[in-house]
């Protein structure tokens, strides 16, 4: 994943004929929008306004509908994120046992000082999410693709090392 100011095209050589071949798995071209986004942001590491469009046009979308998905899910970034971005379930259950604890160590020991910031050296975003779906072990937090359960506070200067 590159992560660049500068937009290059994604759907060119052979990223397109991957593209085409998922195209064949599914009944339609805007069936397949998930998977072509996901595409777009292992490349640049976010979707761009400009990369929103690219893609509306390969599916023959609207552009406006491409954001519309783009900001619904939270999985998707609409602006640069660190190298690791950790994303932390603050609800009710989580809270409870003591998710606000881990955020703040998080913040912390990441450099990110708030939430949805880069931390200064570009290695971490964290985020609050609304649930990772692990009440029964909480707190769970996702590092990129991990998934970390039972993180206290206390545990989060190990895993930011084990992530650095």
């Amino acid at each position: 994943m590159e992560q660049t100011t500068e937009y290059t095209r994604v759907f060119v050589g052979d990223t397109r004929k991957a593209l085409d071949e998922i195209l064949t798995r599914y009944p339609t071209k805007r069936a397949a929008l998930l998977a072509a986004l996901w595409m777009v942001q292992e490349r640049h590491g976010w979707i761009s306004d400009v990369a929103m469009a690219e893609t509306a046009g390969v599916l023959e979308l609207t552009p406006a509908y491409v954001k519309g998905v783009v900001t619904f899910y939270t999985m998707y970034h609409q602006h640069p994120v660190g190298k690791t971005f950790v994303q932390v379930c603050t609800t009710t259950p989580c809270n409870l046992c003591g998710a606000e604890g881990v955020v703040d160590a998080l913040l912390e020991h990441t450099g990110c000082g708030e939430l949805g910031a880069t931390s200064r050296d570009g290695k971490f975003t964290v985020i609050e999410v609304e649930c990772l779906g692990a009440c029964g072990f909480a707190t769970p937090v996702m590092m990129n693709d991990d998934f970390v359960e039972d993180v206290t506070a206390e545990k989060v200067p190990d895993l930011v090392k084990r992530y650095s």
